[in-house]
């Protein structure tokens, strides 16, 4: 058998495509046989075909270019794609051509996402509807909704064990229900974002039952194997992901009696993507997710998606080749969708997943850790150094900024990095873990561990962005002072995140200042997983708080924490200077302070953040020649500055300063 790199040598892939898709092109369009089609339809679908095959064909080659069945599976991809877009709705297909000529419009300022379970902020998607006045009153141009399609019962990873990818959870709704909500937020401005869990499936989902009951054709959709043998090798260079759970990578199932790959829980079936039925069939479930209305895919788990022996299987070349195939797929057949990575990994490797031909848009794990890191040292000099040198992407691609999200907190900096600084990052991780479940002296901190393993010392985090910065400890203690320093603090971090470059994504609540929630160890399918404390379900009678405000009737914490979000959204849609990624670090050389600039086209804002609870001074010199004026404007405040004189910072405050 010729392997693919072999093949690779002795092959006009450029002419073998070429001829390929002359061959199979009519067979293709086929599929528009026995539709009435506007010929507009067909001659853009052509068009991007021809434009994006010969990267496709290359990408599939080497991924299957050694079977004996490549072209069968060529020519099926080609025609699932062609499908999709036949039934894609025309208001999406509008969307596309729009976004064709706009290909960066998520780095638009006026880009600012939440994040939400569907249950937990609205009971079902029929309720959500209605709230989308909500969402426009905060600001909201993105909204993404965790997993909502159907999973196994009882425990299934917050959603992340899917069932059947063209059907929603019936607690929640229908896909018309879904399809309806995707509509009305196009129409309110608002970009729909939904999870593509690729890596695997639950193990009551069709493909899986289909191999339980002995089907071989869906056996080989998963990695099963009759004995120990080959998962033992497999172990050798394979971490546990949840070592306190289930020790071990592979799961044994009694009806088969065969062992199954099973990264994360015992009930997640990997897929066996060396199979390239199981790339297609994965395929027609993303642009099926796509055509209900989605703007962009999380793609989970990332990292995970290829196999090999002898490796840690995680990051692994093919990893990407297959994304940037899916990418080009996209292309064309939902041209307007985006792809978002989740690869809570090391940061040299996150940064592999971005790109145009890639992973449009990407989580920032390492800037969400190190923020935390922060403000638990009062000191910005391991934040810095990563910024330095891990901020910047490729051109048409962008960060997403979060503080908290559905997941825990792992501390993912550089030990490198750390190093460098004279940080040994292993203590530094102990430290971090003790201060945020309130262990070390004087946290303001109550979180609480996940998956801490006491062999390793290895910890996670889990806790709500109020509870982690000081607001549950303080209300429990009944001191004003330290409930002023709490708010200070989540106003600092959303100051961050709402201008550092990229996107910034609200774990909806966190406007209010929600709390650790410990009611959720009285739910049997919970109990177990930590990561429910910081997944509170929204509390509505808030809105009447507000209500009361706005009256005239004096404000809450609460009140105050929403307006303040509220009002750092709106300017921050006002600041051109906050479009795009480009930021300049300003070393100011003061451990407590955080600066930087942000640029697009010629206009520039310079932030300034103070993550200690004294106050600091600011050269006004520095901040002359870094924002080119001698007179700035405070935005957040109102207030105008002369920078002939030093420039003061309160305890945890932050400036977002433009040249008057």
């Amino acid at each position: 058998m010729i392997e693919p790199n072999e093949s690779l040598q002795f092959t006009d892939l450029g002419f073998e495509a070429e001829l390929s898709l002359k061959r199979i092109l009519p067979r293709v369009l086929s599929v528009w046989s026995e539709d009435e089609v506007h010929d507009l339809d067909v001659q853009r679908f052509v068009r991007r075909l021809e434009q994006h095959w010969p990267t496709l064909f290359r990408l599939l080659f080497e991924l299957y270019g050694h079977r004996y069945d490549f072209f069968y599976h060529l020519e099926e991809i080609a025609k699932t794609a062609a499908r999709s877009w036949k039934n894609r709705s025309a208001p999406l297909k509008n969307l596309d051509e729009q976004r064709i000529h706009e290909p960066d419009w998520f780095q638009s300022e006026r880009v600012v996402g939440g994040a939400l379970y569907v249950d937990l902020f609205s009971e079902n998607l029929g309720k959500l509807r209605e709230h989308i006045g909500y969402f426009k009153e905060l600001g909201l141009t993105y909204l993404h909704l965790m997993p909502l399609f159907a999973v196994r019962p009882g425990d299934n990873d917050g959603g992340y064990a899917i069932s059947n990818y063209r059907s929603i959870d019936p607690r929640l709704g229908t896909i018309d229900d879904l399809c309806r909500l995707a509509d009305d937020l196009r129409e309110a401005g608002i970009s729909l974002v939904l999870d593509f869990v690729f890596n695997h499936t639950s193990d009551d989902h069709i493909w899986a039952k289909q191999a339980q009951s002995g089907n071989k054709e869906y056996q080989q959709f998963y990695y099963i194997f009759p004995d120990r043998t080959i998962p033992d090798q497999y172990e050798r260079t394979l971490r546990e992901i949840f070592p306190t759970v289930r020790r071990g990578n592979f799961t044994w199932q009694d009806g088969m009696e065969q062992w199954v790959w099973t990264t994360f829980n015992s009930f997640q079936w990997d897929l066996n993507y060396q199979n390239p039925s199981v790339f297609r069939s994965m395929l027609e479930e993303m642009l099926f997710i796509a055509n209900t209305g989605v703007d962009i895919l999380r793609l989970d788990a990332v990292a995970f998606i290829w196999k090999q022996m002898g490796t840690s299987c995680e990051n692994l070349p093919q990893a990407h080749t297959i994304i940037r195939a899916y990418n080009e797929l996209a292309r064309i057949a939902a041209p307007g969708l985006v792809f978002k990575s989740e690869a809570i990994v090391h940061p040299d490797d996150v940064v592999k997943y971005i790109g145009a031909d890639q992973c449009q848009i990407s989580y920032n794990p390492t800037l969400m850790a190190l923020l935390w890191e922060s403000l638990a040292t009062r000191e910005t000099k391991l934040l810095f150094k990563s910024l330095t040198h891990r901020h910047q992407l490729p051109q048409r691609t962008s960060w997403v900024n979060y503080l908290r999200c559905h997941d825990d907190i792992g501390w993912t900096f550089d030990d490198q990095d750390a190093a460098e600084i004279g940080i040994n990052g292993y203590d530094h991780r102990q430290f971090l873990n003790e201060f945020y479940t309130g262990q070390f002296a004087n946290s303001f901190a109550r979180g609480v561990p996940f998956q801490h393993n006491p062999q390793t010392g290895d910890m996670r985090i889990s806790g709500t962005l109020a509870s982690l910065a000081g607001l549950e400890q303080a209300l429990l203690a009944g001191d004003r002072d330290l409930i002023e320093l709490a708010i200070r603090r989540i106003t600092l971090l959303q100051g961050i995140i709402l201008s550092v470059g990229g996107i910034p994504l609200l774990y909806l609540g966190e406007e209010w200042g929600l709390l650790n929630d410990y009611d959720f160890v009285k739910d049997p399918a919970k109990a177990g997983d930590t990561r429910w404390v910081h997944r509170p379900r929204m509390k509505w009678e808030y809105l009447q708080e507000l209500d009361d405000h706005h009256n005239g009737n004096g404000g809450s914490i609460r009140t105050r924490l929403f307006t303040t979000v509220k009002r750092m959204i709106a300017m921050r849609k006002e600041s051109a200077a906050l479009a795009g990624q480009k930021m300049e670090l300003i070393n100011l050389r003061n451990p407590h302070v955080l600066a930087y600039v942000r640029m697009n086209d010629s206009a520039r804002m310079v932030v300034l953040a103070n993550f200690s609870e004294e106050p600091q001074e600011i050269s006004g010199n520095q901040i002359r020649t870094a924002g080119f004026g001698h007179f700035f404007e405070d935005v957040l405040e109102g207030s105008e500055l002369n920078t002939s004189a030093d420039i003061s910072l309160s305890p945890y405050q932050i400036r977002w300063l433009n040249r008057v």
